[in-house]
């Protein structure tokens, strides 16, 4: 008789099997069909703070709450009509002593075949404490509510200066006609879009699907004018494209260039151009460095490094995103 069909090798079988389930840190336990517990591993009791052999034999059901036992009744019923293969709830599991903490549970029926022999056998299930999942979860929740509460705050403390600019443009014009006034709008404008921005990474974040091809001379040149350059001059010496969400980029732009103008002498001089791999912005001039290129490029996957310019000023490489030639 083949040794692996044999009461001997069956034995053999099963306990691999239990060797396996006791390394596990999740609790596992199995149910006869009239309700008692046939088996439970080593976490299994230790969760439930009593021994093994004071759960063997018990009725599964004595050792939750009402409502966790109406849950998993519930979810078995459904199984039976065929509704569901498998079950899972999430639900406070109770300790001997009587403490509570979040669970995730999945469970199966056990057929004739599939109980391999083990007589009797109704369901199996593996239960995983999701307590410090859950704390996270209620960490960052809370963090998102103060979020949004302090986006909201800062979005009405700059949009009502922000109409107030607007009202007093309006009557500008009536009273002069000036290329300055069309540079205001434009600014206006600008602040707008950048309280609009807040409010967005505020309330929803960034989602994948926001990218897009973002051609870097068009964009650099957008925030030229978006930006005051003084006497500064700007060099663009690239065609490259590339994928990202085109108004966190520009934010990027716009800050390496106002700090390059504000740190730097009048003359400055910020060029743009290929890297391979990426792109680099440079100035002339003493050089400039902000948090929110760090985090930009972090967003993305991207690596970045700073450098000394040509010139003696800094250079920023952005390398490791994907690019448009």
């Amino acid at each position: 008789m083949d040794e692996s069909t044999d009461g001997s090798g069956r034995n053999r079988e099963l306990r691999r099997y239990e060797a396996i389930l006791e390394s596990l840190d999740d609790a596992v336990y199995a149910v006869r069909s009239d309700g008692t517990i046939a088996y439970v591993n080593d976490r299994y009791a230790e969760m439930k703070g009593v021994s093994r052999s004071e759960l063997i034999g018990t009725d599964l059901y004595d050792w939750v709450t009402e409502e966790t036992a109406e849950r998993g009744t519930r979810v078995r019923r459904e199984i039976a009509d065929g509704d569901l293969t498998a079950g899972g709830v999430e639900y406070e599991f109770l300790t001997a002593d009587g403490d509570r903490f979040p669970v995730e549970m999945r469970f199966t029926v056990v057929d004739d075949e599939r109980a391999d022999g083990v007589a009797g056998l109704d369901c199996v299930g593996v239960i995983r404490d999701i307590d410090a999942r859950k704390r996270r979860e209620d960490a960052l929740k809370r963090k998102n509510e103060r979020l949004e509460e302090f986006a909201d705050i800062v979005s009405h403390d700059l949009r009502n200066p922000l109409n107030v600019a607007a009202g007093r443009l309006v009557l500008a014009r009536e009273e002069c006609d000036s290329e300055h006034l069309d540079a205001i709008a434009d600014a206006h404008d600008r602040m707008g879009l950048l309280i609009d921005d807040l409010l967005t990474l505020a309330r929803e974040g960034e989602s994948d699907g926001a990218a897009s091809r973002v051609s870097l001379r068009e964009l650099v040149d957008d925030c030229w004018v978006g930006v005051e350059t003084a006497s500064a001059a700007l060099s663009v010496e690239t065609d490259r494209a590339v994928y990202a969400q085109r108004s966190r980029l520009r934010q990027m732009f716009e800050n390496l260039i106002r700090n390059a103008v504000e740190h730097g002498d009048e003359a400055v001089t910020i060029t743009v151009s290929d890297l391979g791999g990426g792109f680099y912005v440079a100035d002339d001039g003493t050089g400039f460095g902000l948090d929110i290129v760090q985090t930009v490029a972090s967003d993305y996957g991207w690596d970045v490094r700073v450098t000394e310019a040509a010139t003696g000023g800094a250079r920023f490489e952005f390398t490791g995103l994907e690019v448009v030639d």
